[in-house]
């Protein structure tokens, strides 16, 4: 688990993936989750197959709160506005197809956002409980298949990739690239 005092803000963000999940009832699992949390912290998952490694979803919770404290932000919740940049789109339900939680995901990715380090970890404890499978952040990491996937998703071209590495490894360069994605995001607002 990643746990990251965001000052700017005066928040906590922790980031966590879970492998080998059983989703079944896909709104009954959210609701679950989001009772087990209550309203102490904003909570999101996420497909672990398509997060480019724990700075994605950083970067993702960084633009949402941006976009709220500007009054720029496109969803009622911070928990969606975090999905909405982690997919590059406009529209929750885009978003929430690309990168949301769906019946028979086995790798998801969590979010959790709240306002001291101990909220956010007591969700994360809660939502373990609720999510089942086994903690394990590698699902967050970088794999060939992952790679493949995030590159179609967000149209990244071979050339891009190119003039992004510059001396960087390719992970380097595809993280950089789904980051400058959800900027452009915010731009375009």
């Amino acid at each position: 688990m990643l746990l990251k005092h965001l000052q700017e803000f005066s928040k906590y963000i922790a980031i966590a993936g879970f492998r080998n999940v059983k989703i079944e009832d896909v709104d009954a699992f959210l609701e679950r989750a989001r009772n087990s949390v209550g309203k102490n912290a904003e909570i999101q998952f996420f497909d672990a197959r398509l997060v480019a490694s724990w700075q994605h979803l950083y970067f993702a919770a960084l633009n949402a709160l941006k976009a709220f404290e500007n009054k720029e932000n496109i969803s009622k919740s911070l928990a969606v506005e975090a999905l909405l940049y982690a997919s590059a789109q406009r529209q929750i339900r885009k978003a929430t197809e690309l990168l949301g939680v769906k019946k028979g995901l086995k790798d998801i990715a969590v979010l959790i956002i709240g306002m001291s380090a101990d909220e956010v970890e007591s969700a994360l404890n809660a939502v373990s409980k609720v999510v089942g499978g086994k903690r394990d952040d590698e699902v967050l990491e970088l794999s060939q298949r992952k790679k493949a996937a995030i590159r179609e998703v967000f149209e990244i071209s071979d050339a891009e990739i190119e003039a992004t590495a510059n001396g960087k490894t390719l992970e380097k360069a595809l993280i950089d690239l789904v980051i400058e994605r959800m900027a452009l995001l915010a731009t375009e607002r």
